[in-house]
């Protein structure tokens, strides 16, 4: 979740797939939302399953996003009232704020990966795919910002007090 000076093999593995993720759902969904609007406007049809798999991979590509934008730190952070602390204290508070936030992602995934079984059973009208596709993707999510947050509250406990994990790329 945070962007530092020295990057990680898992960090290298999140951006590898989350980048891979992205460009195959926006390839995907932009050839086939393409075609849609050039076989309608040419023959006056579309294909039958057309806004269906946009539908499908929209979560996907969502939910990369959002796991890319924590890995290098992009998320709305306010951190003005922490950084009035003492260094200890702030070492502290990062690391417990770190540890909630992996707490809470890992709370939802396991919460989503309950929910899996039930939404199996519902399936998309054309291509038949079953709901678990889409929640599935939300549980992946939330499974590797939990991850990715534990990581950060390794590097917080790690780092120099007053060093911002989320800076430290820009003043190396």
């Amino acid at each position: 979740m945070t962007q530092t000076a020295q990057t990680t093999w898992l960090d290298r593995v999140v951006e590898v797939v989350c980048v891979a993720v992205l460009a195959a759902a926006t390839a995907a969904i932009f050839v086939i939302l393409c075609a849609n609007t050039i076989l309608r406007y040419l023959t006056g049809s579309s294909l039958s399953w057309g806004n269906e798999v946009p539908e499908l991979l929209f979560p996907w590509l969502v939910m990369a996003g959002i796991v890319l934008a924590a890995r290098r730190g992009a998320h709305i952070a306010t951190d003005f009232m922490v950084l009035i602390l003492p260094a200890r204290a702030l070492r502290a508070v990062r690391v417990v704020v770190w540890l909630a936030v992996a707490g809470l992602h890992l709370t939802l995934a396991v919460a989503t990966l309950q929910l899996l079984p039930i939404v199996h059973d519902e399936r998309s009208p054309i291509l038949r795919v079953p709901g678990s596709w889409t929640y599935g993707c939300v549980m992946v999510g939330l499974s590797l910002l939990a991850v990715l947050a534990l990581q950060s509250a390794w590097q917080s406990f790690g780092t120099s007090a007053r060093t911002n994990p989320q800076h430290a790329q820009e003043a190396s």
